[in-house]
């Protein structure tokens, strides 16, 4: 199976993202992350989707996607031709012991302290989801607190923009 990430320019309207997300459902896709916002405009919102599955399936799948109402406009975004991360936020263990490791660790992977109190330290980390990841099993000897993090969001390089594909 090929991991895609697939953006969706909607009307930014109530049910929308639940319409959309069953179309995955309904084809059997896994949805490994989901992000969603308002656009530059607000009537519209973008839902960025990654998922895994096979190539005629996910061809399949956009075109379902297309005949939903409220679908203006769909893209398939390819690595190479995107600018993409990932933000992560990590609650740590504030302990004397092991404070000056987690720091040095954190300041290698540019990770910036948001939150600090005498029982934890809350970190913000952004890049690609192999640098989180690994972030992510550094931070396993230590203790972890708590994780949130989001899925990936993309904007293709260059001038073209997800309304090049419609007709807004």
């Amino acid at each position: 199976m090929k991991k895609y990430t697939v953006a969706v320019l909607v009307n930014n309207q109530y049910g929308v993202l639940n319409r959309v997300t069953s179309m995955f459902r309904r084809r059997q896709f896994n949805i490994t992350a989901l992000t969603v916002s308002e656009t530059e405009s607000p009537d519209f919102s973008r839902i960025t989707v990654v998922f895994d599955g096979e190539e005629r399936s996910k061809e399949l799948l956009i075109g379902q996607l297309y005949k939903l109402p409220d679908v203006k406009s769909i893209k398939e975004l390819h690595r190479s031709e995107t600018v993409s991360c990932e933000l992560m936020l990590i609650k740590m263990r504030n302990e004397p012991e092991t404070r000056n490791e987690i720091k040095a660790a954190a300041d290698a992977f540019n990770a910036k302290i948001v939150d600090y109190t005498k029982e934890s330290i809350v970190y913000r980390l952004t890049g690609d989801s192999a640098k989180i990841d690994e972030f992510i099993e550094l931070m396993h000897d230590y203790e972890i607190l708590e994780i949130c993090r989001t899925g990936r969001i993309a904007l293709e390089k260059g001038k073209s923009t997800i309304r090049n594909v419609t007709n807004l």
